[in-house]
């Protein structure tokens, strides 16, 4: 048995521990690792600094990595957060007694053991391990080299608050970076029950293509803000500003941004300061490229730039006859992840809610909302943009599966 191997199966049996643990004593432990999480801040700050000192320091992509005092405070909050939902296990789904006098009950239970596989970000370490934790899985974390300091002073205040309280430290295990180690997780079928992959189109698409354990994929996003002739042009600017730029580095962020014709001049001349002033790089097809001439980070777009998920300063503009156009567009191009409309014509709002297949469709507001946190359902492991067992955050109450219980005193079947 491998290195790899032995570490996935001692979690695997220390998931029997976190089963029959207690209520109490998994809220203790969650709020137990967020204390500890906010006075260890220096420690994980050294060692984020550390991970940011190998990268360059002109990829956009360190935002995802970066670590800060806020954002520590943020996660410490997410986590107790956690801690206050309710156990999404041990519900009971379905009961019933049948005419032979069997006792049959359905009810949720923990999918085993959860593995992840996933880049840069070190707060998705802590934000998995929680979100196992409440529901009563083991997991096995597989962060990028990236993030490799910064991941192992995560997984020891983990492991540490999970020893503290009683539970078996081994349901927590953070696996080597090295990528060898995806190579062992796609074929430990025997001790892993899902692999959750979250990152770059690449990694996703990899993990689904050479996996033997199930995946839930969580979807790379190229998300579109759709500028209705009747949209408030001002409104427009404020959603169309915030999706760009307010967290560039991540999947709901805008990447293309589509405007209706009839009001395509107006609304970029709104636009163009502000998007000026953050340095946003445009990809313009040929009517936009004409109306924005003279925007100092003007690009001609070429096809495939309507396909790309930027994740920086960067977006694809197209100007659209109308909503019919808009949506095809977004079918061509989408990941179903997250897509907008701005419009004050509710019917047109209607029709977009209803006929753009993404895991999250909104009408007159920021794609940045596709998050766990911000949609009340606490932390996240990733957003779904597949349509099997969980669609959009990928979040405790999807942490689960059924198990059927059948209670008899002798019944057999004739």
């Amino acid at each position: 048995m491998s290195k790899i191997e032995t570490l996935i199966k001692k979690t695997y049996e220390a998931g029997v521990s976190l089963r029959g643990a207690g209520e109490r004593q998994i809220q203790r432990a969650l709020r137990t690792l967020a204390d500890d999480l906010v006075e260890q801040a220096p420690a994980l700050l050294k060692a984020n600094a550390q991970d940011l000192s190998r990268q360059d320091p002109g990829d956009p992509r360190n935002d995802r990595l970066m670590l800060n005092e806020q954002r520590i405070r943020a996660i410490a909050t997410s986590i107790r957060k956690v801690s206050r939902l309710p156990d999404p296990t041990g519900r009971l789904l379905d009961k019933r007694k049948l005419s032979n006098g069997l006792l049959v009950r359905k009810v949720s239970v923990p999918l085993g053991v959860v593995g992840a596989i996933y880049e840069s970000r070190p707060n998705v370490t802590f934000d998995i391990a929680a979100l196992c934790l409440r529901s009563r899985n083991a997991c096995l974390l597989k962060g990028s080299q990236d993030a490799s300091q910064s991941n192992k002073v995560a997984i020891g205040l983990i492991k540490k608050a999970l020893k503290a309280n009683g539970i078996d430290p081994d349901c927590a295990t953070l696996l080597p970076s090295e990528r060898e180690t995806v190579q062992e997780l796609f074929t430990a079928t025997r001790w892993v029950d899902v692999l959750i992959p979250r990152g770059s189109d690449a990694l996703i698409r990899h993990v689904r293509e050479n996996s033997r354990v199930p995946v839930i994929e969580t979807g790379a996003g190229v998300c579109h803000v759709y500028v209705e002739k009747e949209a408030d042009l001002d409104k427009a600017v404020d959603i169309v500003v915030n999706a760009k730029v307010s967290r560039p580095s991540v999947c709901n962020s805008m990447d293309s941004l589509l405007v209706d014709r009839k009001v395509a001049a107006v609304f970029f001349r709104k636009l163009r300061r502000p998007l000026e002033e953050y340095g946003v790089e445009v990809f313009a097809e040929p009517v936009a490229y004409g109306l924005l001439k003279g925007y100092p980070y003007l690009r001609r777009a070429r096809k495939d730039d309507f396909a790309r998920e930027f994740l920086s300063l960067k977006c694809a503009v197209k100007v659209v006859d109308d909503i019919d156009e808009a949506l095809a567009h977004i079918r061509e191009y989408s990941t179903r992840h997250s897509e907008a409309i701005v419009s004050r014509n509710k019917r047109q709002c209607e029709r977009f809610l209803a006929e753009v297949d993404a895991a999250a469709v909104y009408t007159n507001a920021s794609t940045r909302f596709t998050d766990g946190e911000e949609l009340g359902l606490g932390a996240e492991i990733g957003i779904s943009t597949q349509k099997l067992h969980a669609r959009g955050p990928f979040a405790l109450e999807k942490l689960v599966t059924e198990k059927w219980m059948i209670r008899g005193n002798g019944q057999i079947r004739l």
